[in-house]
């Protein structure tokens, strides 16, 4: 018998029986709601776009030969309205929201632990408190943001339409954060007692941003993989370590709910970081591929010769604290300021503040920052300081960025 019919034969044999379960069956239905659908019949999928209008649906399309199930990361109004060919426009007035649904995928289960390990850790980092982790089916994970924790605007825009440049922004955002760390990890992992770095690792277990395109699906919890016979069991983040590919049994499953109860605007602080990362970073001429390491600047540091806006900052802000400790950070170490004396003024500043930032979140970005290249401040968008209650001057304006102003007053002292 070819390999091909016995993994068919292997997975026939128990979807009666494991799509039969009444929880399977509720778990896939409420987790279906506002999104659309396809069902696979082992080699191909069903009629898209597809929903599931009743919990008894799953198991009927089972009668019918179907061996997995999957779904949007995408919200739709009415997924069934959805066609082939609608134009970007049509798309975001029909799509009510989206999950950030990242998919970490490797040809070891291992490599696939720690990266999912260390993007919780980001997340958790960024104040991403609840997270959703299911078991792929095969060797990788899926971590799940809920819509919920995004908030509706960003910088003006509407978020809901940004699908899906704004999943991706986040993504190479996080792909960026544990990137060396991954490295590192995995190639002591490999070799213990020679340690060599694998500079390639990376490429094989980070993200991939294939999935987050537009109607595009992922397998839906607790679908049955038919590679494996696997089913896409729901983790906690401290069951990762252990987990083992025999968890996976459909006859051992435990139901749990893939869709964390998030917190309203959770994960805003992730979404603005990662949008003021990637405007940064990928500027045009990075796109062409000039991109240069910023070197800070070598001047003697003076609160005279700081721009009004970053002056203002440091007098203690109520809104935004989050977004001008970034402004700061990168402000001071682009200046050229020493670590201890950074530091030491994030958190004289903090104490200004009307209600001042955990000073756990605060070790985590300097911490994080250190790790990373210098970069600089935000320009003077005035839809990003305005966020934090600032107005720049019209002097600021003209030399576009806080650096830019501290290096010509410098320059007149």
């Amino acid at each position: 018998m070819e390999e091909k019919s016995i993994k068919e034969e292997r997975v026939r044999s128990i979807t009666h029986l494991y799509y039969s379960n009444p929880e399977v069956q509720r778990t896939m239905f409420e987790f279906s709601k506002n999104r659309e659908i396809c069902p696979r019949y082992f080699e191909g999928f069903g009629k898209r776009p597809d929903s599931l209008q009743y919990q008894g649906d799953v198991f009927e399309l089972v009668k019918k030969g179907a061996t997995s199930f999957h779904c949007s990361e995408e919200l739709w109004g009415d997924a069934l309205k959805l066609s082939t060919g609608m134009k970007p426009k049509e798309l975001d007035d029909l799509r009510i929201g989206w999950d950030l649904l990242i998919d970490i995928d490797s040809k070891y289960i291992d490599y696939s632990k720690i990266a999912a390990q260390l993007i919780i850790k980001i997340l958790k980092f960024h104040g991403v408190e609840n997270i959703g982790i299911k078991f792929s089916g095969s060797k990788g994970f899926h971590i799940i943001i809920p819509w919920k924790a995004f908030p509706q605007r960003a910088n003006e825009t509407k978020t809901s339409s940004m699908f899906p440049e704004w999943p991706r922004v986040i993504v190479q955002y996080l792909n960026e954060q544990i990137k060396e760390q991954l490295i590192e990890t995995i190639s002591e992992f490999e070799r213990p007692n020679k340690y060599i770095k694998d500079f390639s690792v990376s490429e094989q277990v980070i993200p991939d941003l294939v999935l987050v395109s537009s109607r595009h699906l992922f397998r839906m919890p607790y679908s049955l993989h038919e590679k494996t016979a696997l089913a896409s069991v729901v983790l906690s983040p401290e069951e990762i370590e252990n987990f083992q590919l025999i968890d996976a049994s459909p006859l051992k499953i435990k139901i749990k709910n893939f869709m964390p109860d998030a917190k309203e605007n959770e994960a805003k602080e992730l979404l603005v970081q990662s949008l003021d990362w990637h405007r940064e970073n990928f500027s045009a001429e990075e796109k062409k591929g000039a991109v240069s390491d910023f070197k800070p600047l070598n001047i003697k540091i003076s609160d005279n010769i700081f721009p009004p806006s970053i002056k203002k900052i440091l007098e203690g802000i109520k809104d935004g604290k989050k977004r001008a400790l970034f402004v700061l950070i990168n402000f001071f170490r682009s200046i050229g300021m020493e670590k201890d004396e950074l530091e030491k003024r994030i958190y004289e500043w903090n104490k200004k503040n009307e209600e001042p930032l955990r000073e756990g979140y605060i070790k985590a970005q300097l911490f994080w920052s250190y790790k990373n290249k210098i970069v600089l401040p935000p320009n003077y968008d005035k839809d990003y300081y305005k966020g934090i209650g600032i107005i720049p001057t019209e002097e600021e304006l003209r030399y576009k960025n806080p650096v830019n102003y501290t290096a010509k007053k410098s320059s007149k002292n």
